[in-house]
């Protein structure tokens, strides 16, 4: 196998729509994996938020997760690489957000915190039932998402925000950054903006792995669909867009694959296998 580290999203990317994983896309990353690959996924989840049928195959150690804000070796339970929101930013960040129509929530520690009033609202604002029930399963609310943050004082791995309005949701994916220039803006989901510091990003933590496993980034390989892949498209060696990829992903990649629902990843792997 040409490439040495294969490295790939989850939500429109290699899971369905509901959010499944098939069967013919394990076989592919197995048999990845006895050609001498490193299989990464690399997602805007915690690591707990990785669906168990790709989570506890043998082939998975290492993890990109919260979009980069964390290098997780599962097998060590050790962190490789780690960038944090500092607490004073994601204050700020939240009070910006108060006076929006969405609902916002969290990671901190590798677990997703919520007001609970945001918590009981949730299902206003997304309306994909995967992502919602992702949503419920992952999240703590807390009496007040701010309150408690001030109380613990720490640095917390990425803010969301939920929108019901799309065009309320571009406008703030284009004011964001001159906003708060200290820090990385994206989507993952049709509903979302996924906010992290500027070096949490998917491209900077597949590098970081890299050097940690002595692999050269022209020996990787990246397949994502969304705005939050793209550091990580144009950081790998071949960055591939899932057929169903933002304009912008298809643009930095250098090769497009069929869509998500179609299997497209593994029917890319497939090719290059033989």
């Amino acid at each position: 196998m040409k490439y040495r580290l294969i490295a790939f999203d989850l939500d429109g990317t290699i899971l369905h729509n509901d959010k499944s994983v098939t069967d013919r896309s394990l076989r592919v990353l197995y048999a990845a994996h006895e050609a001498g690959s490193l299989i990464v996924p690399a997602t805007g989840r915690i690591y707990k938020g990785v669906p168990a049928a790709l989570r506890l195959q043998p082939f998975a150690r290492y993890f990109i997760t919260i979009n980069g804000a964390l290098v997780y070796d599962a097998e060590e339970d050790a962190a490789l690489y780690r960038a944090e929101i500092p607490n004073e930013l994601a204050l700020r960040l939240y009070e910006h957000m108060d006076a929006l129509d969405v609902i916002y929530d969290c990671y901190k520690d590798n677990w997703g915190y919520v007001s609970r009033s945001m918590y009981e609202r949730a299902g206003d604002y997304i309306t994909d039932q995967g992502i919602l029930e992702l949503f419920y399963r992952s999240r703590t609310p807390v009496s007040d998402l701010k309150d408690y943050l001030r109380a613990d004082g720490g640095s917390i791995q990425k803010a969301q925000m939920h929108f019901r309005d799309m065009r309320a949701k571009r406008k703030e994916l284009e004011l964001l950054p001159s906003l708060f220039p200290e820090t990385a803006v994206s989507s993952s989901v049709p509903s979302n903006i996924e906010i992290n510091i500027r070096s949490a990003n998917k491209g900077d933590a597949l590098l970081a792995l890299c050097t940690q496993l002595g692999v050269s980034p022209e020996e990787t390989i990246a397949f994502g669909d969304g705005t939050n892949d793209l550091s990580m498209i144009r950081a790998a060696g071949l960055g591939v867009a899932m057929g169903n990829a933002d304009f912008a992903v298809k643009a930095a990649a250098d090769a497009v694959c069929d869509d998500n629902e179609h299997d497209g990843l593994a029917k890319f792997l497939e090719k290059m296998l033989e």
